[in-house]
């Protein structure tokens, strides 16, 4: 793996750690909202929810633009596909492990 792809990959796990902005994208995967929208169900003012989208944005999680006086945001897959193929590598690993350790054990067991 690329410096830059590991740097892009830090980033999106380092936006993914926070509920919030996990929330945030749970509500963008249902499609795009503007700011006041997202910032509704949190308790917390509207700068800090602008703080969480700026983290999200600077990942490459969402895409904001300016429509007339509102400000929209869109859910942006890529860096979330990129982070599910690390993770599935991992998980084909450890399934792997998993399966040699249980056939071990089962060979083992037989001998007693």
């Amino acid at each position: 793996m690329q410096q830059a792809e590991t740097d892009r990959l830090n980033e999106t796990f380092a936006a993914l750690a926070d509920p919030t902005r996990r929330a945030i994208l749970a509500r963008l995967a249902e499609g795009s909202a503007s700011v006041g929208e997202l910032a509704a169900p949190f308790p917390m003012s509207l700068p800090a929810v602008s703080r969480h989208l700026k983290v999200l944005e600077s990942a490459g999680l969402i895409h904001r633009e300016t429509d007339a006086q509102w400000r929209r945001c869109h859910l942006e897959p890529a860096p979330l596909k990129a982070a599910a193929a690390w993770i599935d590598h991992y998980k084909q690993f450890w399934e792997g492990s998993f399966d040699r350790l249980a056939r071990y054990l089962e060979r083992t067991s037989q001998g007693d």
